[in-house]
């Protein structure tokens, strides 16, 4: 008997968008997380991925895990490039720009296209760079201090 997959809080994943609106050709953008042991770290970035589907239903939005949870990196970029996928965005939901950033997406990205060279991986910068970002953790940081 086959288990139905579930995320990291034990919930049935968020079913993918209409796969009507997409075609190989559609771009997919896919969030990346570090991961954690503990299921209920992924909530943040659970709710980044039913927040960015809500506002762009006709996007294929995947989530994706470097370490300890599931998909891992490598496994969601497989699969996108045997569904044909030629563009895929990759968002890594960092802080900063570390030894990940460097030498692990770039590595898993070479394997991917080694096995689906089709397949066209844009990585983004790491979100922490983004200055929207920095912005909204500080002003995070200072609703904190008030009190």
């Amino acid at each position: 008997m086959q288990r139905e997959p579930r995320n990291s809080l034990g919930a049935a994943p968020h079913p993918p968008p209409n796969p009507s609106h997409m075609n190989t050709t559609t771009p997919r953008l896919l969030l990346l997380a570090h991961g954690s042991r503990q299921p209920e770290w992924a909530r943040p970035f659970e709710a980044v991925l039913a927040a960015v589907r809500a506002s762009r239903p006709e996007l294929r939005v995947e989530l994706a895990y470097l370490e300890s949870m599931q998909p891992s990196l490598a496994q969601a970029l497989l699969e996108a490039g045997a569904a044909g996928c030629t563009q895929l965005h990759l968002v890594p939901l960092f802080l900063g720009a570390g030894g990940h950033l460097q030498r692990d997406i770039p590595q898993a990205v070479r394997d991917a296209h080694l096995r689906h060279p089709q397949l066209t991986v844009r990585v983004a910068a790491a979100a922490g760079d983004s200055p929207d970002i920095v912005a909204a953790l500080a002003a995070y940081a200072l609703r904190c201090a008030q009190g």
